[in-house]
């Protein structure tokens, strides 16, 4: 693998040896499950249609050892959001043409069979393996453009929305519209119900509480007309700011730059929509094992629709639940951080979001480090993430104890994750509990 300083020239050099490698081979695309996965996934097969290219897909929720040896060595692989973890496992499958579009932090040496596309090398700069996908496929086809609202999806699905002009101008020329307003989702719903799953920005008191809702908007001046709350981008000024001051007066620690944002408006299935709605909805069908659906609905398929709206629905009723169980359990709490172990009572594919919107919750100090665990068959899902974002690697402390424990790790530096036996378990919480402690000491 050639290294390249520039990250356009990186992937102008990739794309090249891509279409060289692919001319007489069958290529088997590899993505992951979450949103950014799958619109890559829905980038690349736009564009390999176009080019006639003969391929499969597989989606999964995670990449195992024991599932990279059963890979068609015949074939081109091609990794889209993950496998920057997996290198060694990759050499030790013996796979010959494999190219990976990545953007999690790589720890391992690189193989000489291996071509890579991550912005770990070039300054590491913040764009998301959809966004690295769309970009790729500009390369290797003139048309790719059009799946530029993809990309944005999957920008917006990893939290990467202020990096979204990396993609270039030319994105907003067509489907994409962007407009200021507050940043809860999705601006195109009644306002109470956007309120009750606000998880980007978790409102003690309001999120999954109806009643809670009813009072702030109250306190806020809005009224229900026909028994209908206005959207987001039906209310006006004096609203907005009505809103946000409530909002903020029930969690504090929100600023007010955290609140007021791009909204970023997609044309999906003819009908524009709040694109993080949109991330949402494709990631709660992979979440809840359908991630055949989430794929299918980024490709416009029209029956799809009314399918991933239900699964959407269903989801949401998950989310509201685990946090109840997260509100009530006990928990181990130490300076700096707070471990979750659901056990079996929150299903594995939801512990990583339950993390995240708890990481925005005023309840914890910035740098605490939230850790949720889930049952997932004999196996254990564990997600870690950063109060505010800031503090201790998360993903380090994680590589320290697997390395005791056994398990499979990746993510960043401020949200990571990995996957260890069941019969770890105590072993795992005592290493980590303990690793917690050393690096407070440390501090």
């Amino acid at each position: 693998m050639e290294k390249r300083k520039n990250l356009q020239e990186s992937i102008k050099y990739v794309a090249q040896k891509f279409l060289e490698k692919t001319k007489e081979k069958e290529i088997c695309l590899i993505s992951h499950f979450d949103t950014d996965g799958i619109t890559s996934a829905a980038i690349l097969i736009n564009t390999l249609k176009r080019l006639d290219k003969k391929f499969s897909i597989k989606i999964v929720k995670s990449l195992e050892e024991d599932f990279i040896c059963t890979l068609p060595k015949e074939k081109t692989i091609l990794f889209l959001d993950l496998a920057s973890g997996s290198l060694n496992a990759i050499k030790k499958a013996g796979l010959k043409n494999v190219f990976i579009i990545d953007h999690h932090e790589v720890i391992q040496e690189i193989p000489d069979e291996v071509e890579i596309i991550n912005p770990e090398f070039n300054g590491k700069e913040k764009i998301s393996s959809a966004g690295l996908a769309f970009l790729f496929c500009k390369e290797i086809d003139s048309e790719a453009v059009e799946s530029a609202k993809l990309a944005v999806l999957g920008m917006i699905g990893d939290l990467m929305e202020k990096s979204i002009d990396k993609l270039g101008e030319e994105i907003f020329k067509g489907d994409i519209k962007k407009k200021k307003g507050l940043l809860l989702y999705p601006s195109t719903r009644p306002i109470n119900k956007v309120l009750e799953y606000a998880s980007q920005q978790y409102i003690p008191g309001i999120t999954g509480n109806p009643y809670g809702i009813i009072e702030l908007l109250r306190d806020a001046g809005i009224e229900p007309s026909n028994g209908k709350y206005k959207s987001l981008i039906e209310l006006d000024e004096e609203e907005m700011k009505k809103l946000t001051t409530e909002i903020m007066l029930r969690n504090p620690k929100i600023k007010n730059k955290e609140m007021i944002g791009d909204i970023f408006l997609l044309k999906f299935f003819n009908k524009l929509e709040d694109a993080r709605e949109l991330s949402a909805l494709i990631n709660a069908c992979s979440r809840l094992g359908r991630s055949d659906i989430a794929l299918r609905f980024c490709l416009e398929i029209p029956q799809i629709r009314r399918e991933a709206e239900e699964i959407y629905a269903k989801y949401k009723r998950h989310l509201i639940s685990g946090l109840e169980f997260v509100t009530k359990t006990k928990k181990i709490e130490g300076r700096g951080f707070v471990i979750i172990n659901a056990k079996d009572n929150i299903i594995d594919t939801i512990i990583g979001t339950i993390a995240s919107i708890l990481s925005n919750s005023p309840s914890y100090d910035e740098g605490t480090i939230i850790t949720a665990m889930a049952y997932y068959e004999n196996k254990i899902k564990v997600s870690l993430r950063n109060v505010g974002r800031t503090g201790r690697n998360v993903r380090e402390i994680l590589e320290g104890v697997i390395q005791k424990t056994g398990g499979e790790a990746g993510g960043h530096e401020f949200a990571a994750g990995c996957i260890i036996d069941r019969n770890k378990e105590k072993d795992f919480i005592e290493l980590l509990q303990k690793s917690f402690e050393i690096e407070m000491v440390k501090i």
